[in-house]
């Protein structure tokens, strides 16, 4: 039997980790946020349960099967879970693309950024990716900051789920 490898990145100030079982509180809470509902959508995790599940389920199987996936972002001083950054693979996209979500109280203090350069640097060295995507709601104005200094463009809209506005796109080359 093959041992699976784990990934994990670290900057400055965070630890980047995949999820684990024992994150359940925290995403019950970070899935339930309002503006994760308003800006991401309603995934129907209300219980630690749930959020179990949601783990198993939709966020470590990507990890397997690509290489990456949506990290847990926690401040090294505390180990205190801030929020999730990372890679994802859509279908409706052509590149995987970058998403991120933080915890209101950790808006604000450039840790998406600081997660999402870190995600981008892996992108590139560890995965040899060169072309990442990322999409926003478009009244999510905080995020679309984030992703323009991170050195995105946004280079249109893209189809929003069934009844939903279009999304705005953005997309990032590795410098050559």
């Amino acid at each position: 039997m093959t041992a699976v490898t784990t990934v994990s990145l670290a900057t400055e100030r965070l630890v980047l980790r995949e999820p684990a079982t024992a994150d359940a509180a925290f995403f019950a809470r970070l899935l339930n946020d309002a503006d994760w509902l308003r800006y991401i959508g309603d995934r129907g995790v209300r219980t630690e349960q749930d959020a179990v599940g949601y783990v198993e389920q939709r966020l470590l199987p990507p990890f397997r099967e690509h290489g990456f996936g949506l990290f847990v972002v926690e401040r090294k001083t505390d180990g205190a879970a801030l929020g999730i950054c990372g890679l994802l693979k859509r279908a409706t996209l052509d590149a995987p693309d970058l998403g991120f979500a933080f915890l209101p109280e950790h808006r604000g203090s450039g840790y998406a950024a600081e997660a999402g350069a870190a995600v981008l640097q892996d992108a590139r060295t560890r995965l040899g990716l060169t072309h990442i995507l990322a999409i926003t709601h478009p009244e999510n104005e905080a995020s679309a900051r984030v992703l323009a200094r991170l050195g995105m463009a946004h280079t249109g809209t893209t189809a929003g789920a069934a009844g939903e506005a279009a999304l705005r796109l953005f997309a990032w080359r590795a410098p050559a």
